[in-house]
């Protein structure tokens, strides 16, 4: 059964770090591509970064460009997302998810059930 699931999110504030972390199950990270979206209320879900671990390359949505950072460990059949220099605007539900494609605008195969990223002073 695929299964990912997210963790690592928290409140922050403006300026902070976190590393968001998505544990893959029942398949291999070389199988699908895996992206990060996110959901803030009252706005729709948006992609923001994706990876193919295949072959390591990344894709990123303009907002979180040179910000954020997605990386892959195979041994672990893990995702993070690493991110920095956050803003009040980043604050949502973000969720790692399977897809066809590395493309930040792909519809999730599989999606996990959110953690909350809250960025406020």
């Amino acid at each position: 059964q695929v299964q990912v699931v997210e963790s690592g999110g928290g409140l922050v504030q403006p300026g902070g770090s976190l590393r968001l972390t998505c544990a893959a199950s029942g398949f291999t990270l070389d199988f699908y591509a895996i992206c990060w979206f996110r959901q803030a209320p009252g706005k729709e879900r948006e992609g923001v970064s994706c990876i193919t671990s295949s072959d390591g390359k990344t894709t990123y949505a303009d907002s979180v460009k040179g910000r954020f950072t997605i990386s892959s460990d195979f041994a672990k059949n893990t995702v993070y997302l690493q991110m920095s220099s956050l803003k009040p605007e980043d604050t949502a539900v973000y969720y790692c998810g399977t897809t066809g494609l590395r493309d930040v605008t792909a519809i999730p195969i599989h999606l996990g059930q959110g953690t909350q990223v809250t960025v406020s002073s």
